[in-house]
C-alpha cells in the first residue's frame, strides 16, 4: 500500500497531517493523522465513519483522544463519498468495499505512522460493520461501535419515510445523476452505485447477510476481540432491535453494550449526535476510558 504524504513532514509530529491513502484495489483516499507534538504513550486509535459522513465530522473528537493519550488517531474518507462521489471510477464503486478494502488501507497507514504498540477502533454507524467485514479484526486490541445497527428500514422508528426517501426518491435520483446529493437528507454526497447497495440492504430484514454480493459477512463469526456497542436512545435508525440485529452477528466476540440518553448528554443526541464537540465532558469520556485504556464504561445494559 501506498501512503503519501500531502502536507510536509516535520521533525516533530503535527496534528492534522493529511495523507492519501491507496487501496490494495487502486482507489486513493483522503485520510488525515493526529499526533501531539509529543505522542502519548496509549493505543493508536483508528477511526471508520458513518455512512455519508466525512471524516472532518470526527475532527475534534481524534484530537481530543491524542490529548489523552493517544499515539496517534487516523480518519479516513470512504471512497464514492463527498468529492469522490464524481471520481471517474465511482461507476465500480461498492458499499461493502468502504469495509473489505477502505479499512484495511487506512489500518495499515495507521499502523505504519504511528509505529509499534496497541492498535484499537472506533466505528460510527456503518464504521462497525466494517470491523465485520474486514477481516482483520485479531489486529485490533478492542473496538467500539457507536450507533451501528442492521439497517433494515422496518425496525427505524420512521419506516416509511425511510423507505420512501431511499427507494422513491434516491434510488431513482443515483440512477438519472449517477450520485446522490446532500441536500436528500442521507449525509453528504454519494456515488450512486454505493446508494443503490444501502437502500437495497436497506429494504432487506437481514441487511446485507444473505446478500450473495456480500460473501464477507460470513466474517463476523471470526471477530473474538472485546467488542463494545454504544446505542442512543433518541437514535431514529438504531433503535434497540435494529442494534440487536446486528449485534448477533458477532456471535464469537467480547461483547458489552451500553445505552447512553439524552438525560447523559444534557440534550438530544440522535444518529450522529456522539461524535459533536459539545459532548465532549459528558459522552466522550465514556469511550475513552475503554478505547486508551481498557476500562469498562458502567451504564445500564439496555433501555427498557
Amino acid at each position: 500500500m501506498d501512503i503519501a504524504a500531502t502536507a510536509p513532514a516535520s521533525a516533530r509530529p503535527v496534528a492534522g497531517r493529511d495523507l492519501t491513502l491507496t487501496t490494495a484495489d487502486g482507489v486513493t483516499l483522503p485520510a488525515t493523522l493526529f499526533r501531539g507534538e509529543r505522542a502519548g504513550d496509549g493505543p493508536a486509535v483508528l477511526v471508520s465513519a458513518a455512512a455519508a459522513v466525512e471524516r472532518r465530522f470526527y475532527r475534534g473528537f481524534a484530537q481530543h483522544l491524542v490529548d489523552q493519550g493517544a499515539r496517534g488517531v487516523l480518519t479516513y474518507d470512504y471512497r464514492g463519498i463527498g468529492a469522490s462521489a464524481r471520481d471517474r471510477g465511482a461507476g465500480a464503486y461498492r458499499m461493502q468495499h468502504w469495509g473489505t478494502q477502505d479499512l484495511p488501507a487506512a489500518l495499515a497507514a495507521l499502523e505504519a505512522a504511528a509505529g509499534p504498540g496497541p492498535v484499537v477502533g472506533i466505528g460510527h454507524s456503518f464504521g462497525g460493520l466494517a470491523i465485520g467485514l474486514c477481516g482483520l479484526s485479531a489486529r485490533f486490541d478492542r473496538y467500539v461501535m457507536v450507533a451501528s445497527l442492521n439497517g433494515w428500514y422496518g425496525r427505524t422508528r420512521e419506516p416509511m419515510s425511510v423507505f420512501a426517501r431511499m427507494n422513491l426518491l434516491g434510488v431513482p435520483m443515483s440512477r438519472l445523476t449517477g450520485r446522490i446529493p446532500g441536500s436528500i437528507g442521507f449525509g453528504t454526497e454519494l456515488a450512486g452505485p454505493v446508494f443503490r447497495d444501502w437502500a437495497r440492504w436497506c429494504r432487506r430484514r437481514d441487511f446485507f447477510f444473505g446478500d450473495p454480493a456480500v460473501p464477507e459477512a460470513a466474517r463476523f463469526a471470526d471477530v473474538r476481540l472485546p467488542l463494545l456497542s454504544v446505542g442512543i436512545e433518541d437514535d431514529p435508525w438504531g433503535t434497540p432491535a435494529a442494534v440487536g440485529a446486528l449485534l448477533q452477528r458477532f456471535e464469537n466476540a467480547d461483547l458489552s453494550e451500553i445505552w447512553l440518553s439524552p438525560r447523559d448528554a444534557g440534550g438530544p443526541i440522535g444518529h450522529k449526535g456522539f461524535f459533536r464537540r459539545d459532548m465532549q465532558a459528558t459522552l466522550w469520556p465514556v469511550v475513552t476510558d475503554y478505547l486508551l485504556a481498557g476500562v469498562e464504561p458502567i451504564r445500564p445494559p439496555s433501555p427498557a
